[in-house]
């Protein structure tokens, strides 16, 4: 039996529907000039307020090793964070030590203040972003100030990247990587991406682990 005009027209309802397209994703550019940048670019902080911006190559050489007196304009007081990464593999934490900062979760960082009165910052990752409490020096200095990498820590643009182990061996099991500070921005925007429930759950986990993995693997062992 032939279908009817009817019947045929209503075929095109069964086929599946093509998919929306998505919204191109607009490029991100440079803060400074407005030149497109690719995906991987430098950032520059703003070392007081520690807002950060996008920058190209050629802009963010003018704010290398620079502060409020080199600057000018709209940009006064940035800097250009580095893209170095050194880990420690020889670095323990005990668990007297880690109690000593106060800090509520298994992983941190740190983050010196260039300015006059010196002071040590901790900050954590949350689902609601990062948590920051100002550090008790004592505890800071006999703890993760005293390895060597924080002994290479510049203030403002780098931070000390801690994860405490987990079971017996959590103290020699704890990580700790010299970052470029925008990383761990990128840390806390991973955690509030996909963090799910109380324990935010095994995707939230999954991503964490990929997170540190990479870092460590891109830094090179600190001098001895």
């Amino acid at each position: 039996m032939t279908a009817g005009p009817a019947v045929a027209g209503l075929r095109r309802f069964l086929a599946p529907r093509p998919e929306p397209a998505s919204p191109p994703v607009p490029a991100e550019r440079c803060d400074l000039c407005a030149v497109e940048v690719p995906a991987e670019h430098p950032h520059l902080v703003h070392v007081v307020e520690r807002s950060l911006k996008c920058a190209c190559r050629p802009c963010a050489l003018l704010f290398r090793d620079r502060s409020d007196e080199g600057s000018a304009g709209a940009f006064s007081g940035f800097r250009t964070i580095p893209e170095r990464y050194l880990h420690d593999p020889g670095f323990v934490l005990t668990d007297q030590q880690w109690d000593a900062l106060q800090i509520p979760v298994g992983m941190a960082f740190f983050l010196l203040s260039g300015s006059a009165d010196t002071s040590v910052l901790a900050c954590y990752p949350s689902p609601a972003g990062a948590t920051e409490s100002e550090l008790d020096l004592a505890a800071w200095s006999d703890g993760v100030g005293a390895g060597r990498l924080a002994a290479r820590l510049e203030p403002d643009v780098e931070a000390l990247l801690v994860r405490r182990g987990t079971g017996e061996d959590a103290a020699a099991g704890t990580r700790c990587v010299l970052v470029p500070v925008d990383a761990c921005y990128r840390l806390v925007g991973l955690v509030r991406r996909h963090w799910r429930g109380f324990d935010g759950g095994a995707e939230a986990w999954a991503h964490i682990d990929a997170f540190f993995d990479a870092i460590t693997a891109r830094s090179r062992e600190v001098a001895r």
